[in-house]
């Protein structure tokens, strides 16, 4: 996959959509409410490209449980065949641990290990969320792509503004705090400028495991680990 360069500070666009564009996100949306909807009790929500609008054929369908919830229960409630994949992954250190069900044609379901903190919460809303509801009446919310534009919807498509010039308007027409848009800024401008440095942390569950079992053993490894828990008041 190609990785997606940065605009340059300045730049700003009006984009149509395309019948055809029309068309793909229909059934991008189509498809994350057949998931979304077997879970629903668990208030999951959609992140990204799908929320914005802005999608590409190759665009990932994610949806994220923001509070801690056990497997069975999502596995159980989601009734998917053995086709997929269950990774656990940390961005680094300081970051909750999470769960990562991998579903083929790019659909990706992700929930946190251990409550997220508020900045954490805020890194979804940044990139544009809806909730069920929300999806369900074909809304679409403004959001920072990794390209680092603002992307503001409109009745024929969406505007794309650089966000590196004005964090204080991308944190007004977002909705969240000036802290969380200047960290996105530095942190998409180090991987535009260095390249993807990958996580601190994916393994994978195996399928005689759940992903808990295996927490508990790198638990039990990894000190970084139990420092983050301590310092969260889990220990």
């Amino acid at each position: 996959m190609l990785r997606e360069k940065i605009k340059r500070v300045g730049y700003q666009k009006e984009v149509i959509y395309t019948e055809d564009h029309w068309k793909l996100l229909k059934e991008k949306r189509t498809i994350a409410l057949k998931y979304m909807e077997k879970i629903s009790y668990l208030s999951p929500i959609v992140h990204g490209s799908i929320a914005r609008g802005d999608i590409h054929k190759n665009s990932d369908i994610d949806i994220v449980l923001l509070r801690p919830v056990p497997s069975y229960k999502i596995l159980s409630a989601l009734n998917i065949d053995s086709n997929y994949e269950i990774w656990i992954i940390q961005a680094t250190p300081k970051h909750t641990p999470k769960v990562k069900i991998v579903i083929p044609d790019n659909i990706f379901l992700t929930y946190p290990l251990l409550e997220f903190m508020e900045l954490e919460h805020q890194f979804y809303k940044f990139g544009g969320l809806l909730t069920l509801d929300e999806l369900k009446k074909d809304k679409r919310v403004a959001g920072v792509n990794k390209k680092l534009l603002l992307i503001k919807p409109t009745k024929y498509g969406h505007v794309e503004i650089s966000a590196i010039e004005n964090p204080s308007l991308v944190a007004s027409i977002v909705g969240v705090n000036l802290g969380i848009v200047e960290e996105r800024i530095r942190v998409l401008r180090r991987r535009d400028e260095i390249g993807r440095t990958g996580i601190f942390l994916k393994v994978p569950v195996p399928p005689d495991k759940s992903p808990e079992q295996v927490f508990d053993t790198l638990l039990a490894r990894k000190p970084t680990l139990r420092r983050l828990l301590r310092k969260r008041g889990e220990l």
